[in-house]
This record gives structure tokens, sequence and C-alpha cells, in this order.
């Protein structure tokens, strides 16, 4: 019976996070849970959106917090919503210290195609409490309607 130092013994985890941590740098972002990634360290980052359809529209909300209304801009072009923004960072007072900074700021962009039975011409945003709602109705003739059913 051969005895194996503790150190000798294959770990086929360690073995994976050593796979993933050469992913998340050949592709230069984390996939990691939680984890911050290259874009967001690089000053671009994508606000979390939610995509809800319902029956008479699609409504699009996005998590912008702390941005003002003139620096969101929502356009509607060829099926395709985009959203774009920026989140500027404050300035820095040279008497103070920083010591930890893990919100992002610059620029970002997120645009999601729009299925044919939506009106683009009647795409409307509201921004509450720094969450974007852009509601994009859907044609009258492409909503599901009731039909009577007569009985004879």
């Amino acid at each position: 019976m051969a005895l194996i130092r503790r150190g000798d013994v294959w770990d086929p985890f360690r073995d994976l996070v050593g796979i993933q941590d050469e992913v998340n740098r050949l592709l230069g972002q984390s996939l990691a849970y939680g984890g911050r990634n290259a874009l967001a360290e690089a000053g671009e980052w994508a606000p979390g959106v939610d995509i809800v359809e319902e029956k008479e529209r699609i409504l699009v909300s996005a998590d912008l917090p702390g941005l003002k209304q003139e620096e969101i801009a929502v356009e509607v072009a060829d099926n395709v919503l985009t959203i774009r923004g920026e989140r500027k960072q404050e300035t820095e007072d040279k008497d103070r210290t920083v010591h930890r900074t893990e919100r992002v700021y610059g620029t970002f962009a997120r645009s999601f195609s729009l299925p044919q039975t939506v009106d683009a011409a009647r795409v409307a945003a509201e921004y509450t409490n720094g969450v974007l709602n852009v509601t994009v109705p859907k044609r009258e003739e492409v909503r599901p309607r009731q039909i009577k059913v007569d009985v004879k």
C-alpha cells in the first residue's frame, strides 16, 4: 500500500477553479457570481434589465440609480430598442482618501430586438426613483381578442 502525501491528492474542484480562472483571463471577464468583470473595471457597465410581456404591451425596466434624466437616452430604430446613458463619477476632493470604490462609472448601451408585433411609434419611457420603465405597446391588430360564440 502506497502512502500519498496530502498535497499530492487530486482535487477536481481545484482544477475546475483553475480552468475558470484561465477562461476568465482569456475572455477578460469574470464568470463567477458576484464578481466584477473587466468591462466594469474599464469604466463600462451594463445596468440590470427586466423584460416582461403583457397582453397589450412589453415592459422593459432598467435599474439606473443615480442618473439624471439628461444622462439617459432611449431610441427605437428598425425594431431595436436601445437604452444609452452615462453615470459620471463625482469630482475628487484632494482632502479625502478613497479606501474602496465598487460602483461603476462611465457609458453604457443596452439593445434589445423587438418583435414585429409592437407599435414602435407609441413607445413611452418614464424614469422614477432610479428605475427606467419603457412601455412598448403592441399593435391593435395583433392583440388577442375574445370572440363571442353564439348558441343556436
